[in-house]
């Protein structure tokens, strides 16, 4: 998710957060049964099927060629979040803040689970990715440096004795405060190998806690998809009981 689209979706999920808040000021008892209040909640309830489309295209082989030789999926992925946004803001104002049935009220909160699901899975995942991309060039950076100080000790090995007194951990803290840097700037050759070594297994650690986030988003994502066909059933039942019971609205 690129940071513009980022922050436009970050305000369409406060907006929606604002309207079901909306509940403790208004209420229209009659909204959703009106002209207005059914094509609100028409409109809403097509572009929540928006994401169930690109779940369908992203999963099924066939469909994904033909669709993208089309569309890329990179914008069938940003349909999927705007869709998956703009339509419970709609359905929230199709409501009228009238949470009276508890079909309506499961509907109603269910449809709020999804996106913040959805929303904070996505976010999470894309920061975590980033970071794991970030440490990994990182690392291979150090790397690189850790490879000529070692070529630097190998063609002086008598340095090499200063790196068992800087062994321990108090050793090492201590050599910040007492060794002094060459006449260029730069660290001796063993204390420098040590410090590379120190950041590249923080760097390994740190990138291996991030890729078992990433493993961890992965489940999230399985359950942002059941809580999803949870929704789009209550979504069915909904739609059905208005069609049952009569849509006022059109008569």
């Amino acid at each position: 998710m690129k940071e513009r689209d980022r922050v436009v979706a970050s305000g369409l999920v406060v907006l929606m957060l604002i309207l079901w808040l909306g509940f403790f000021i208004h209420r229209s008892p009659r909204f959703a049964g009106s002209l207005w209040g059914g094509m609100l909640g028409v409109s809403g309830a097509t572009l929540m099927l928006v994401p169930l489309a690109y779940l369908l295209v992203k999963r099924v082989a066939p469909l994904k060629r033909w669709v993208t030789d089309r569309v890329s999926m990179r914008t069938l992925l940003a349909w999927h979040i705007y869709a998956g946004i703009l339509g419970p803001i709609l359905v929230l104002l199709h409501t009228g803040h009238k949470f009276h049935s508890p079909l309506g009220i499961a509907l109603t909160a269910m449809t709020l689970v999804v996106v913040l699901s959805g929303f904070t899975g996505r976010y999470l995942l894309s920061q975590c990715s980033q970071s794991i991309r970030e440490k990994r060039e990182l690392l291979t950076r150090l790397e690189s440096v850790y490879r000529e100080t070692a070529g630097e000790l190998a063609a002086h090995p008598e340095q090499t004795s200063v790196l068992y007194h800087l062994a321990g951990f108090w050793a090492r803290l201590a050599a910040g405060f007492f060794v002094t840097s060459s006449g260029t700037g730069a660290l001796p050759a063993p204390v420098r190998a040590l410090r590379l070594s120190d950041a590249m297994a923080d760097l390994e650690y740190a990138i291996e806690i991030h890729e078992s986030f990433n493993r961890w988003f992965a489940r999230w994502r399985r359950l942002h998809i059941v809580i999803s066909f949870i929704l789009y059933g209550l979504l069915a039942l909904h739609v059905w009981a208005a069609i049952h019971f009569g849509l006022r609205w059109f008569a």
